[in-house]
């Protein structure tokens, strides 16, 4: 079987969205933006519906334990249908089932494309993004055990998806042995979108033709999805969100997050944040 899958995965609020917007837009190469209510790479890999449309039973009729161990098998039956590459967003950690396979299957797996964003701004706009506060943001990037959906009393329309610490995330996706992991900074994505895309662009084995690059690039700034957002709204926002594309600015953290908890993400996250370039040798945030 050709592995068709290719995983966006991210910690939430890391820049998953805006990848899946140029990534449609590039892939449609249509004389106007996409609509960011209708992007590729959705629904998100942890949706009940794929799972319920693909395996022989029902989620609701089974613990969250006997679902993961369907959930493999789920994104192979996937990969083998597919004719092209698939690009599906994901927020679970790469972790393993109960019997000890890959969740997300490497028999399914082309590559995946790892979003990281300093934790600095994920818990300012993660907190927002949740309808939470920033304090119980920056505690449960902190915790091992922390997973949406993981209430098994209650119906929703995702599943269980682990997402360890933040850092514990990070590490889970990028030091998977033998998995092709191609990581993108949100900062970079700022600081230089079209170089920035043309690495992901290559990675895909996608066609490398920099007009195509440059106007997809155009048409997935972040002010027009915010246009689109005020106008059409957006399905994927929180309902008690005031909106999902709220300022995506690098750094924004230092007007909206106290000493106190800018000292405990430091602490909890500082070796993987210096890894990727989020701290100075001595510590100091760069971003």
């Amino acid at each position: 079987m050709t592995p068709r899958i290719y995983w966006l995965a991210s910690y939430p609020k890391s820049g998953n969205t805006w990848m899946r917007i140029l990534l449609t837009n590039y892939l449609r190469n249509a004389d106007e933006p996409a609509d960011i209510n209708s992007l590729d790479g959705g629904p998100i890999a942890s949706a009940r519906q794929i799972f319920d449309d693909n395996v022989g039973v029902e989620a609701s009729d089974l613990t969250q334990d006997e679902i993961e161990r369907y959930r493999p098998g789920v994104y192979e039956m996937i990969s083998a249908q597919a004719t092209e590459s698939l690009f599906l967003k994901v927020h679970d950690a790469y972790t393993y089932t109960p019997d000890d396979v890959p969740l997300l299957s490497k028999t399914a797996t082309a590559g995946a494309l790892y979003l990281i964003r300093n934790p600095l701004d994920v818990a300012v706009s993660f907190a927002h993004h949740s309808a939470s506060t920033v304090e119980r943001m920056v505690r449960k990037m902190g915790e091992a055990d922390f997973a949406f959906v993981d209430n098994p009393h209650r119906l929703h329309n995702q599943l269980r998806q682990r997402l360890l610490t933040w850092s514990g995330h990070v590490t889970s996706w990028v030091d998977e042995p033998g998995l092709p992991v191609h990581v993108v900074r949100y900062e970079d994505m700022q600081a230089d979108p079209v170089a920035t895309f043309t690495d992901v662009v290559r990675f895909c084995g996608l066609d490398d033709d920099s007009v195509r690059i440059a106007k997809a690039v155009d048409f997935s700034r972040f002010d027009r999805a915010q246009a689109q957002e005020t106008e059409e709204g957006f399905g994927e926002k929180m309902p008690l969100a005031k909106s999902f594309f709220r300022k995506g600015v690098a750094g924004s953290w230092r007007e909206e997050l106290s000493e106190e908890l800018a000292t405990k993400v430091l602490t909890d996250h500082a070796t993987v944040m210096r890894r990727f370039g989020y701290l100075t040798p001595d510590g100091a945030p760069v971003y």
